[in-house]
């Protein structure tokens, strides 16, 4: 655990980026063996290695990274990793399973028997999860759970990695005190496995659903799964990582009594006979899967070895044709393909920092030139900054550099305009820091320029400086597009922070107090509080967003308007498109939370529901509504503004037809003076499908809805709750499942 950190949050920062350079998990001695066994004999084909693949975490891992930036993941098709793999070149499937690393032979013996337990119980909690999944087939797709059980502990296996000395002391803190690690993690770290697990499941391209499960599996997943069907998953890998810890299969790393199966598989709708059929063949699917990755037999680190140098000896001349081929390649690109290949690379879930290695990478093999150091702009109030560096192809790193108090990460000389300079005149202090030693003479510098403000720059050593000025257009057409790429990818990493921000926030319990004058107890928090919060969230997000938004939906409509090659429109256009759809989000967001200031007037409360009624008709494609509307004689005018109240009463309308199945109602709307007077009451009432309580608490938060996923935006009764609010009234909700739904708005008389 990192000592002296005083600031946990200082604590979560290093531990993700710690973590976060991981690019891929290390497997064990005996697991290399078994695969170089096989890529030694005779004639290679990707079906001889899928089962040692689908069976080790470090290996599957990198392969669902790999199908995953080939696009072959379709949320449509039943979920098959064997079968995707089968859809790519074999050597492409060889290659990326050689890149895994395997745990050196200087780790402890300790080190190796822990990382061995903790795969034993990842196996054995994916061999579980299948077979409960086929249990309640087809709501759970049973490929989908074992991997999500191989993976669920994947933020331990990189915190293992990672920092092996820390991770030890958790698991030995989590024994002595009979606790879960998440318990330990959460103290020491502010953040935990599950967490860290989510973030490198979206960072190598793991499906939603297993990301979702690695993320919940410690939840209280039957509440969750309620009102989110698609956390289901994570109640199976709950209920399958309990059944494991209680047959003492490997070692999790968490010693707290593990939950009682029973609840959960009342819940899945599992009897518990063949519960215990499933508990029964455990331990012979994992035997099966064990003699597979050899871990039960002792890691013979010579026959791994031996066959570490047969299957190199073997590659040494494919490699000297492949650095033949790659060069030729390489003079045969040209400069707009080295763009598309750059935007076709990048996963629109990739943090900046890995867009950025992936660029720098790039950039150094396309341009030729020496070692590279991309670094972005600190965000504010921080003076540390993260910086690529690049000594050789396939060689590169992410470091963490300090900027000094009087100096600007960015040189003002290229803050806002483009221009190559000498890079060793203005950011010396940089490479103080770096281990590669950079030429004076031949680095030059120049910005990462998005919408006319430097996000970043780029260092690199020129290796013909007399061609400076022929590549000087190349360059800023490159790094101009590189720009507006990170941009997006800082922009998601804000609007991801905000997400969990907001989670955490609605998570909490309100906080209740006692009424002075009745005894009672009520929530401290007003209506009027939770909305000012959650429009001062949504604000700063779409102010963050919304710019970096529009630029990338300009330019990638320029860039396919130019493109002739089919496959690349269609990329920039899809670009095109998802920017698009995120601009409506953010405008959605801004609307909420910065509305325009109400214009009261007295308004005529007959006149402004017909007006809501009509304006329901055309948002719900229905002119015919039943709508049954009853206003009291003698009723008061109120003081509002009657567009914005109009707008607030459809929203309502509107979803009252909605809670209807393929009928238009009956809707009824009752308006009468309040008791006190000095309200006017409007009571909107349907008979549809109705909401249980926790639905309500969340039916006026924006984007929420209990509609599955494709829905619409959600923000109709957030906008109605939010215009109400403005004018000074007050809305209400009641509702039973199935009995239907009353809505109260009180508007004020003056």
């Amino acid at each position: 655990m990192p000592d002296g950190l005083s600031n946990k949050k200082t604590a979560a920062h290093l531990v993700e980026h710690t973590v976060g350079r991981l690019d891929s998990l290390s497997t064990l001695p005996c697991v290399g063996e078994k695969l170089f066994s096989r890529l030694r004999q005779g004639q290679f084909s990707s079906s001889s290695i899928i089962d040692i693949i689908e069976s080790d975490p470090a290996l599957a891992a990198a392969a669902l990274g790999l199908v995953s930036r080939h696009g072959l993941i379709r949320p449509e098709e039943k979920f098959s990793l064997g079968r995707m793999l089968e859809k790519l070149p074999a050597n492409e499937i060889r290659d990326n399973a050689l890149s895994v690393k395997i745990m050196p032979a200087s780790e402890t013996g300790d080190n190796i028997q822990s990382r061995k337990e903790l795969m034993l119980h990842s196996l054995a909690v994916a061999c579980c999860a299948k077979e409960i999944a086929e249990a309640v087939s087809p709501e759970v797709d049973s490929e989908l759970a074992y991997f999500a059980g191989l993976f669920h502990d994947i933020g331990k296996l990189a915190l293992q990695e990672a920092m092996p000395k820390s991770f030890a002391r958790i698991v030995e803190e989590a024994e002595s005190m009979k606790q879960s690690s998440c318990v330990i993690e959460q103290e020491h770290l502010d953040c935990d496995h599950a967490i860290i697990g989510k973030h490198l499941a979206q960072r190598w391209g793991f499906p939603n659903q297993i990301a979702l499960a690695i993320w919940l599996h410690h939840s209280e997943v039957i509440a969750i799964s309620e009102r989110m069907p698609e956390a289901k998953l994570a109640a199976v890998i709950q209920l399958a990582d309990s059944m494991s810890r209680q047959l003492n299969i490997g070692v999790s790393g968490s010693f707290d009594t593990p939950a009682q199966p029973e609840p959960i598989a009342e819940f899945l709708g599992i009897e518990i006979d063949h519960l215990q059929e499933i508990r029964r063949s455990l331990p012979a699917a994992l035997g099966r899967k064990s003699v597979i990755l050899g871990l039960e037999t002792p890691n013979n680190l010579m026959d791994y070895g031996q066959s570490a140098h047969a299957v190199a000896a073997g590659f040494a001349r494919q490699q000297a044709e492949l650095s033949d081929e790659n060069r030729r390649l390489q003079s045969a690109s040209s400069h707009f393909d080295f763009i598309t290949d750059f935007l076709s690379s990048v996963s629109l879930s990739a943090p900046a920092i890995d867009v950025a290695e992936n660029f720098a990478v790039r950039w150094h093999k396309f341009y030729q030139t020496g070692t590279v150091c991309l670094y972005l702009a600190p965000p504010n109030g921080l003076e540390t900054i993260e910086a690529v560096v690049v000594e050789g192809l396939a060689q590169s790193s992410i470091v963490t550099v300090n900027v000094p108090a009087d100096t600007t990460a960015i040189p003002k000389a290229i803050a806002n305009d483009f221009a190559i300079l000498n890079a060793f005149d203005y950011i010396d202090w940089l490479f103080e820091q770096l281990e590669p030693d950079f030429e004076p003479s031949r680095t030059k510098l120049l910005p990462l320029l998005s919408n006319g403000r430097a996000i970043g720059a780029i260092a690199f050593e020129l290796n013909y400086p007399g061609d400076i000025e022929l590549f000087a257009e190349r360059f800023k057409t490159s790094s101009s597009t590189a720009a507006i790429v990170l941009e997006m990818a800082l922009g998601r990493q804000n609007q991801q922070d905000y997400a969990e921000n907001f989670v955490r926030l609605i998570s909490k319990t309100t906080p209740e107090t006692t009424s002075p004058d009745t005894g009672e107890t009520v929530p401290a928090a007003s209506i009027e509080d939770s909305l000012n919060t959650l429009a001062e969230m949504a604000a700063g997000a779409a102010h963050e967003l919304n710019n970096p938004l529009a630029v990338i939906s300009g330019r990638a409509q320029l860039l396919a308007e130019a493109q002739h090659d089919p496959e690349t429109k269609e990329i920039l256009k899809q670009i095109y498109e998802n920017a698009r759809e995120a601009s409506g989000i953010m405008e959605d967001m801004m609307s909420f939370a910065e509305p325009r200031q109400p214009r009261p007037a007295r308004t005529d409360v007959k006149k402004m529901i017909d007006e809501a009624v009509q304006l329901s008709g055309r948002k719900t494609n229905n002119e015919n509504l039943d709508v049954q509307i009853n206003v009291a004689a003698g009723i008061e005018r109120v003081f509002v503004d009657s567009a914005q109240i109009v707008s607030a009463i459809a929203n309502v309308i509107s979803n009252a037809v909605e809670s209807y199945d393929g009928k238009s109602g009956p809707i009824e709307i009752v308006a009468d003076n309040s008791e006190s007077d000095k309200m006017v009451v409007l009571a909107i009432n349907d008979h549809g499908c109705g909401m249980d309580t926790e639905t309500i608490k969340k039916a006026t938060w924006p984007f929420f809805s209990a509609k599955p996923a494709g829905r619409k935006r959600g923000m109709g009764l957030a906008y109605a709750a939010r215009f109400i609010q403005i004018n000074k009234g007050v809305l209400d909700i009641t509702s039973e499942p199935g009995s239907g739904t009353t809505v109260t708005i009180s508007l004020p008389i003056e």
